[in-house]
């Protein structure tokens, strides 16, 4: 028996927990003697003292009987072999049917993080920390003792007020704050209103590739998913012969990972032929706000006339991911039962977090921070097209007309060699292949240029070259 030290833990209760293993595992059977504490104390080099307690702490504890002249003997029985928490890749087969739909590899998917082409994350060096700073200050110090509570499910109300409004400024959507609620995040928004709008076995349809994010949620709600092709113009549903849907998620701003926005034609049709089935429609437009070559379309909830598209925005591209704060606007008789659902599933955000956020909207320093980012933003993105133009027999952009990213196809059976030789590199490189619900299409990986300044983005794609021609 080792008895190791640890600055943390005596030696009383490293012995205690040696002895307690080796019980349970059966190096010690049901009746057996244990050693005399005299002798023991001299094998480990510890006090008797210290083997006297441990012994005492296990009778006491139940896993062994002392007789006073006979000696220390163990009381109880092994535990079976364990296996009901298995790890690494077994650790799919303890998961329900619902769970492992949800992480089919077994494996949780990690999300981007840092500064590289691979971070779709806005730059938070740009973010005013200063600022926030004071009005969190004012708002912790002045605030009212209500924000220290949990509050209303559905979110602050001036949060949710600033939002309608900002969106029907910005965004073209129709609502008042009453169809506003706040969530911790737009996948935690997606998966309520799956929860809520699907039962198990409901088809929905979702872009394909599209977002993985969305589609954890929706097959956690147990939908039937049906991957619908995008060109151009964004879904080809017309094109398809695709079964009914209940459900439709869709990213029509900048659609998710290739970068096209949807046609106003497309989506007055597909508008049309979501009212005719009584299907719902989720517009996802996480990262909206960054147009740099056209003026934006108005978002579908805009042009939505029969109660069906749910809008879904985040904070997370706009000032930082770690707020965690984003909303859902749904029609108004689904909000009693989206604040109940909230409060059952999740509870509340944080209301301080929802206050600062509201002034820094009501102060106009939200539009600000937006115009400046926006501007860096667009120069970014121009630098690193311009950066691409000698690789542009090999990389070949499009979507970079919105957004933190776009895409970079590649040659056919380049992806995968490619993307390993930039890992080797030290490059993160984010491929297509794994956004496809079905077989694999198009190559490429998603580039981001956000969190890099000119000097760094001329380095990453000076390491991009050599990867793709092998220096």
């Amino acid at each position: 028996m080792l008895l190791p030290q640890n600055v943390a833990i005596t030696l009383q209760e490293t012995l205690s927990r040696q002895l307690r293993d080796a019980i349970l595992a059966g190096t010690h059977a049901p009746g057996s003697r244990l050693p005399a504490s005299r002798a023991l104390a001299q094998t480990l080099g510890v006090s008797r003292v210290t083997v006297e307690a441990a012994y005492a702490r296990l009778e006491a504890e139940g896993y062994v009987r002392r007789r006073v002249g006979a000696g220390t003997f163990v009381a109880v029985a092994p535990l079976a072999p364990r296996q009901g928490r298995p790890s690494g890749d077994a650790a799919i087969a303890g998961l329900s049917r619902r769970g492992s739909a949800t992480v089919p590899d077994g494996i949780l998917p990690t999300m981007p993080w840092g500064r590289g082409l691979h971070a779709a994350v806005p730059d938070l060096r740009l973010f005013p920390r200063v600022l926030w700073q004071r009005l969190q200050s004012e708002v912790l110090l002045k605030g009212p003792d209500s924000l220290f509570d949990y509050g209303d499910s559905r979110g602050y109300l001036p949060l949710r007020q600033a939002i309608a409004g900002y969106l029907a400024q910005s965004r073209g959507v129709r609502c008042d704050a009453d169809q506003v609620l706040v969530m911790t995040s737009s996948q935690q928004a997606i998966q309520l209103l799956a929860s809520l709008l699907l039962d198990p076995g409901d088809v929905t349809w979702l872009e394909d590739p599209g977002y993985p994010g969305a589609r954890a949620a929706l097959q956690a709600a147990g939908a039937s998913l049906v991957g619908v092709p995008v060109d151009d113009e964004g879904l080809t549903w017309r094109e398809q012969a695709l079964p009914t849907p209940r459900l439709i998620y869709t990213t029509p701003s900048h659609q998710y990972p290739l970068g096209m926005r949807m046609s106003l034609a497309r989506r007055l049709a597909l508008l049309d032929y979501a009212r005719a089935q009584r299907a719902w429609v989720i517009e996802d437009d996480y990262d909206g706000e960054y147009q740099y070559d056209h003026a934006p379309l108005p978002a579908m909830q805009g042009l939505d006339d029969a109660g069906c598209v749910l809008y879904v925005g985040t904070f997370s591209k706009v000032l930082f991911p770690g707020l965690r704060l984003a909303y859902a606007v749904v029609p108004k008789p689904l909000v009693p039962a989206l604040a109940a659902a909230r409060r059952a599933f999740d509870g509340y955000s944080s209301q301080i977090a929802q206050a600062v956020t509201a002034r820094f909207i009501e102060a106009g320093y939200f539009a600000q921070h937006l115009r400046h980012t926006r501007l860096i933003y667009r120069s970014r993105r121009d630098v690193l097209l311009e950066a691409l133009h000698p690789l542009r027999d090999e990389l070949v952009p499009q979507g970079f007309d919105s957004g933190l990213r776009g895409v970079v196809r590649l040659p056919p059976g380049k992806e995968a060699p490619w993307t390993a030789a930039g890992k080797l590199a030290g490059l993160q490189l984010r491929g297509l292949a794994g956004l496809y619900l079905g077989q694999p299409g198009r190559e490429g990986w998603m580039l981001a240029h956000a969190t890099l300044d000119h000097a760094e983005i001329h380095e990453a794609v000076a390491q991009l070259s050599r990867v793709v021609h092998g220096r």
